[in-house]
C-alpha cells in the first residue's frame, strides 16, 4: 500500500496530469522496473479528522476519482486499487451501542460518495481503529474493555454480547455501512497497535497484552460479530519514530513493536512457531554517552534548564517526562539523558556535546533500568544483505512487505 500525504491532495485534486505523472512515478515505475508488489494506493490518512476542520473535505474525493483514472491509464487499474484510510471518528452512535452506527452527519453524504467509487472500482475500505486511545481519552473508560481476553463487563446490543471495544468499535463502522446499502464493502484495517512509553497505560506490558490477542484473533481465523472473517491488518508501528508529532500526546513516537534500531521491545507469538526475528548487521556509534559533568556548577539553574531544552528542541526527550520509563531519573541524570538523545541525535559529533561547559563524555553507560541511554546506529556499517541494484525506495518497499510477512497480518500475507 503506497500512501499520498494530505497536503498532496489538493494538487492531485486539481489536475489528472499531476496525478498521473505521481502514478507513474511511484506506482508504475517500481512495478515494471522492480516487480514491487503493490497492491493498493491509499489517498490521505485521516483526511476528515475533526482538528482538520474541513481542510480536506473537498479535494480528497477528486484526488481519489484523479489517481483512480491514473491508474486505469496506465494499464494498472486491475491489479492496484484505491482507499482512503479513515479515523474511526467518521462515524458514530447515537444510542451508544454498535448497531445504532452511522457516518457523522457534517460528512455522511461525502462519505457515501467515496465509498461508492471504492467499491465501485474494487477497492476497499481502510479504518484505523485505536482502543488505546478510546482509554486514553477517557478517565471513566473501562480499561479491561481495551484489551481481548479481559474481565470487563460485555456490552449487549440485542442479541450479539461484546466483550471488548475493538469488535464493538469496527461493528458500528459495519452497522453504518449496512444501514446505507454498504453491507458487503470490503473493510481493512489500517492502523491498530499500543504504544510502549509515556502514559500512565503506555508500557511494555499493555503493549504486549493487546498486540498477543490481536495476532490470536488473526492466528484462529476470528473476525467481529457483524463480519465472522477475519479483516486484513496492519499493525501500528513497525519502529518507534523519534520525530513524530506529539501534538496528541508524547506517546506517539513509542508505538513500535521494535526499537529504534530493529532490537525487539516484546516477544510476540506469531503462530506455527514463528516469532519475531531483530534486525541483522546492525552496526553502532563508539559505546560513549555525553552526560552532565560531574565537575559542572550548577550555580546558574536557569543555564542547565535553557541548556536541557535546547537538546530536547532537537532530539527526542519525551521518554523522561511524567509517567515515562525515565521519569525515575534524578535531576542530573535528567540533564544527562537530554544530553545524550541529542549528543545520538548528531551522530556523536564533538561538537554535540558542549553544553555550556556542563557536560562532558563518557564510556561508563549511565543507563539505569528501565532507563536506557541509547547509542546511535551508525548509519555507514550496516551488513546489508540486499542486492546494490535494488534502489534506496526499493530498499524501503522490500522493509515494509518484510513487515507484513514478519508480523503475519492480514488474513494471510499472499
Amino acid at each position: 500500500m503506497v500512501g499520498i500525504p494530505n497536503d498532496m491532495l489538493a494538487s492531485l485534486a486539481g489536475s489528472a496530469g499531476n496525478a498521473e505523472a505521481w502514478v507513474q512515478q511511484n506506482v508504475s515505475n517500481y512495478i515494471s522496473k522492480y516487480g514491487t508488489d503493490i497492491r493498493f494506493v491509499a489517498i490521505g490518512n485521516e483526511p476528515f479528522l475533526h482538528s482538520y476542520k474541513d481542510m480536506f473535505t473537498q479535494t480528497t474525493l477528486p484526488a481519489l476519482q484523479n489517481i483512480q483514472a491514473a491508474l486505469g491509464k496506465a494499464g494498472l487499474g486491475k491489479k492496484v486499487k484505491t482507499t482512503v484510510p479513515l479515523n474511526a471518528d467518521v462515524y458514530q452512535t447515537d444510542s451508544g451501542l454498535p448497531s445504532g452506527g452511522d457516518f457523522r452527519p457534517d460528512i455522511r453524504d461525502l462519505m457515501l460518495k467515496i465509498i461508492k467509487f471504492i467499491q465501485d472500482n474494487g477497492g476497499i475500505l481502510t479504518i484505523n481503529i485505536y482502543p488505546f486511545l478510546s482509554l486514553q481519552a477517557d478517565p471513566n473508560f473501562p480499561k479491561e474493555f481495551a484489551f481481548f481476553n479481559n474481565k470487563a463487563n460485555p456490552v449487549v446490543d440485542g442479541p450479539i454480547v461484546y466483550t471488548n471495544v475493538y469488535d464493538a468499535n469496527f461493528d458500528t463502522l459495519i452497522s453504518a455501512l449496512e444501514k446505507n446499502g454498504f453491507g458487503q464493502m470490503p473493510v481493512v484495517i489500517g492502523e491498530v497497535g499500543w504504544p510502549t512509553d509515556c502514559d500512565p497505560n503506555a508500557n511494555i506490558d499493555n503493549a504486549r497484552r493487546f498486540n498477543q490477542g490481536l495476532l490470536d484473533r488473526i492466528i484462529r481465523g476470528q473476525g467481529t460479530p457483524k463480519r465472522r472473517a477475519p479483516p486484513d491488518v496492519y499493525i501500528f508501528s513497525l519502529i518507534d519514530e523519534d520525530n513524530k508529532s506529539v501534538e496528541p500526546g508524547n506517546f506517539e513516537r513509542h508505538w513500535g513493536i521494535f526499537n529504534y534500531d530493529g532490537s525487539i521491545k516484546y516477544p510476540l507469538d506469531l503462530g506455527k512457531g514463528k516469532a519475531l526475528t531483530q534486525a541483522k548487521g546492525v552496526k553502532y556509534l563508539a559505546r560513549q554517552w555525553c552526560v552532565l559533568s560531574p565537575s559542572a556548577g550548577v550555580s546558574d539553574p536557569n543555564a542547565l534548564a535553557q541548556s536541557i531544552s535546547q537538546a530536547c528542541q532537537y532530539a527526542d526527550c519525551t521518554s523522561i517526562g511524567p509517567g515515562s520509563s525515565c521519569s525515575n531519573l534524578d535531576p542530573q541524570r535528567n540533564a544527562s539523558y537530554a544530553f545524550n538523545m541529542y549528543y545520538q541525535t548528531m551522530d556523536q559529533r564533538k561538537d554535540a556535546c558542549s553544553f555550556n561547559n556542563l557536560s562532558t563524555v563518557t564510556t561508563v553507560d549511565p543507563s539505569q533500568p528501565p532507563c536506557r541511554f541509547e547509542i546511535m546506529i551508525d548509519i555507514g556499517k550496516h551488513e546489508l544483505s540486499v542486492s546494490n541494484k535494488v534502489p534506496a525506495a526499493g530498499f524501503g518497499s522490500l522493509l515494509l512487505v518484510s513487515l507484513m510477512l514478519v508480523l503475519g497480518l492480514a488474513n494471510g500475507v499472499h
